[in-house]
C-alpha cells in the first residue's frame, strides 16, 4: 500500500549528480536549454567587451571599406557578422547582439561626423551607405535569429 492518496501525489526526490549539483532536468524552467548559465557579473563583463569589440570592428570596418571598395566592403560586411552572430552565440541571446551593435553604431556615427575642416571617414558614396544599411541589417538578421542549442560535450 503507498502513502498517496488522491489529494496528495507523492514527492519526488530531486534529481543531483554525484557531486550534488543538479541535473540538467532540474534547471530553472525559465532557463531555455543551451543557454549559457553565467553570472551576472560575467555576463555583464561580456557585454563590456562586446561593446569595445563592436567600437573596433566599427572603426575598422569604416577604414577598410573605403580603402578596398568591392572587397573591402564585403570584409567590413563579414567581421560585423562575425561580431554579431558570435556575440549572440556568446551569451546565448539577443542582448549580446544589441551590445556588439551598439559598439559598431557609436563607432560608423561618430566616424560620419565630419570634422570642422571639412574630413571625414565617410565620403557620402555607395560604399558607405552598403556599409551601414548593410551592418544595420545583419544586426536585424541576428537578432531575429532562433536560438541555437549548443552543443553537448
Amino acid at each position: 500500500m503507498s502513502s498517496e492518496t488522491p489529494d496528495k501525489p507523492a514527492k519526488r526526490a530531486k534529481a543531483t549528480r554525484p557531486n550534488g549539483a543538479p541535473a540538467p532536468a532540474a534547471r530553472a524552467a525559465s532557463t531555455p536549454p543551451g543557454a549559457p548559465t553565467l553570472s551576472r557579473n560575467a555576463r555583464f563583463a561580456w557585454y563590456a567587451g562586446l561593446l569595445v569589440l563592436g567600437l573596433l570592428v566599427g572603426t575598422a570596418g569604416a577604414l577598410v571599406q573605403a580603402a578596398w571598395l568591392p572587397a573591402g566592403l564585403i570584409l567590413a560586411l563579414l567581421g560585423t557578422a562575425g561580431l554579431f552572430y558570435g556575440g549572440m552565440r556568446a551569451t546565448g541571446n539577443q542582448i549580446g547582439v544589441a551590445a556588439g551593435g551598439g559598439g559598431w553604431l557609436i563607432a560608423v556615427i561618430l566616424l560620419s561626423f565630419g570634422r570642422p575642416e571639412g574630413d571625414g571617414a565617410f565620403g557620402g558614396g555607395v560604399g558607405e551607405l552598403l556599409f551601414l544599411f548593410g551592418g544595420m541589417a545583419i544586426a536585424v538578421m541576428c537578432t531575429t535569429l532562433a536560438r541555437l542549442p549548443r552543443p553537448t560535450p
